[in-house]
């Protein structure tokens, strides 16, 4: 069975352990947590219309949901380790690119990561994003296009490294 790019969550060594970690958290410490408020919550006694037992099976129910998505996360992890040669813009890479828009130029540094890697204000675009799809793939002297909220920009890549 192929695993399809899509399928695949990209994640540096750094990224799987703070998964892992956070996982642990959740399974471990939170859970007892929200176990003592159910049951703290229940020995109120009626549960139609009490408040702290309602807000912990919502609370229980959101970290059931993170757990799932964070082993899910795990098990289509893809760590990205050898990025390849810097002929293309691949996961991994660290990309200037030069921004031209209508009135301005400047250039920009960014690193290609995944989803949950992703921290743009710090230079970490998501491959899934429009900005990081619009990359990938892209060699050097390059010129794409990037559909954003404010219009299309045109991006010139500089250094692939």
């Amino acid at each position: 069975m192929t695993q399809d790019f899509n399928d695949v969550v990209y994640l540096t060594e750094e990224g799987l352990q703070k998964i892992k970690d956070e996982l642990a958290y959740l399974k471990g410490e939170k859970l007892e947590e929200l176990a003592l408020k159910l049951q703290t919550a229940i020995a109120q006694g009626d549960l139609k219309e009490n408040a702290d037992y309602h807000a912990a099976k919502e609370e229980q129910g959101f970290v059931d949901g993170r757990i799932k998505d964070l082993e899910d996360s795990l098990r289509r992890a893809k760590i990205i380790q050898d990025v390849g040669p810097a002929d293309k813009v691949r996961v991994g890479h660290t990309v200037t690119v030069l921004e031209m828009d209508e009135d301005d130029e400047y250039e920009a540094t960014y690193t290609i990561v995944g989803a949950h890697e992703a921290d743009p204000s710090n230079g970490r675009i998501s491959n899934e994003s429009p900005f990081g799809r619009a990359i990938l793939g892209a060699k050097k002297g390059q010129t794409v296009s990037v559909q954003t909220p404010g219009g299309t920009l045109q991006l010139r890549i500089q250094n692939i490294a």
